[in-house]
């Protein structure tokens, strides 16, 4: 006789893939709506990485990546078809200031943080995971640690790179002279980055803890249905369907 109940590994790799299509698809509702992306004269605000942060925290650095990839690509499509100040600095479709072509710098720009952004707060949580003290606090304090990291490196790397890369583009579209990059770049990520980091540090422990709680109860259920012994009715019938 066949055992019907599925085996944990591939239970919880088939929940692993049903939470990576549902935070893909709540990516892709906040990013094509003004819940996700908020058009701002100079440049994008976003709540985007929030999802990805939790998804990288409860899924691992793998599909967290993923998850940072679709971020990328969202930020990609809306900055080529609406863009604003900055966005050539997330398409190489849209012109430089000044030119008639863009850069493939926007590229990286545009993915190369957001994926990490899906990898670094899994390792944060990891981290506090081995901290000494109460595990319930420890855990509330990881996963605000890893939503105020995942969004400061969502910012601070995306203007890091764009003051490194686009600096003279970046002060072009500005108005400002060369030497003042760093200042406005700065002003850029303490008006947008701060409020966007104190958003993921409340939301993510918010969030995970509760879908962790749902996690963890569904595996114990599923140990549970494991454990007990196949009622008669049932084991009379899967019989008959392998005779």
């Amino acid at each position: 006789m066949t055992n019907s109940v599925p085996k944990p590994q591939s239970a919880q790799k088939l929940q692993g893939l049903v939470l990576t299509a549902l935070f893909t698809a709540l990516l892709l509702v906040m990013g094509f709506t003004p819940l996700g992306l908020i058009d701002l004269p100079i440049i994008k605000a976003t709540i985007l990485h929030v999802p990805v942060i939790i998804g990288s925290v409860l899924l691992g650095p793998k599909k967290g990546a993923f998850l940072g990839g679709v971020f990328g690509a969202i930020s990609l499509w809306k900055n080529t078809m609406a863009p604003s100040l900055l966005s050539f600095a997330f398409s190489p479709l849209v012109p430089l200031p000044g030119e008639s072509r863009g850069s493939l710098w926007a590229l990286a720009i545009c993915f190369v943080p957001r994926i990490l952004v899906g990898v670094l707060p899994w390792f944060a949580v990891k981290l506090f995971a081995r901290l000494p003290g109460n595990r319930t606090a420890l855990k509330a304090a990881g996963y605000a640690f890893a939503g105020a990291l995942g969004s400061a490196v969502n910012t601070g790397l995306v203007m890091g790179l764009m003051g490194l890369t686009l600096g003279g583009s970046f002060a072009a579209a500005q108005g400002i002279a060369g030497d003042a990059v760093w200042g406005g770049i700065l002003a850029i990520v303490f008006a947008n980055g701060v409020p966007e980091a104190i958003a993921a540090a409340v939301l993510a422990p918010v969030v995970c803890l509760g879908l962790d709680r749902v996690l963890r109860a569904g595996r114990v259920l599923q140990k549970l249905d494991q454990a007990l012994p196949e009622h008669p009715a049932q084991k009379e019938k899967t019989d008959d369907t392998h005779h």
